[in-house]
């Protein structure tokens, strides 16, 4: 599966003075989502840390989904908070931790076995857990 962020069709992301353009992809299928810019100078309004965790609260949500259908499982309600800290700039997050509540036909013993296996399997937990490299392979320079 290759997942990608872009803003605009060029790029995942696309940002300038009032408009921030976004689009994410999961192999062939495209999804714009709504982003405001910021309300005065450049940038967005929501910020990559917010971003990440946004990412670590979605993934766990949509792996509680996955998880319960192959265990027969109905979940009627996810929720989940991730919370962390930044300190200076340029430097990684720390603290990083999520809790989840989960509404659920079934015992409480077998919800609850659902969510540490979820939590084992995430995705984006993994590959934040692992320390996966991140490269930056392409710097591309306009002039005006």
């Amino acid at each position: 599966m290759r997942i990608s962020a872009r803003v605009q069709n060029t790029a995942p992301v696309k940002n300038s003075a009032g408009q921030h353009h976004v689009t994410v992809q999961t192999n062939d299928q495209a999804r714009t989502l709504t982003i405001p810019p910021k309300a005065t100078g450049l940038g967005s309004s929501a910020n990559g840390g917010e971003l990440l965790f946004l990412a670590l609260a979605t993934c766990y949500c949509n792996d509680i989904y996955r998880e319960a259908a192959k265990r027969g499982i109905s979940v009627e309600q996810a929720e989940v908070e991730v919370s962390g800290d930044f300190g200076a700039e340029g430097g990684p997050a720390s603290n990083i931790a999520y809790r989840a509540r989960v509404t659920a036909q079934g015992s409480e013993a077998d919800i609850r076995e659902l969510m540490i296996q979820t939590d084992r399997v995430a995705e984006i937990q993994n590959t934040l857990r692992v320390a996966t490299p991140v490269t930056l392979r392409e710097v591309e320079v306009v002039t005006r």
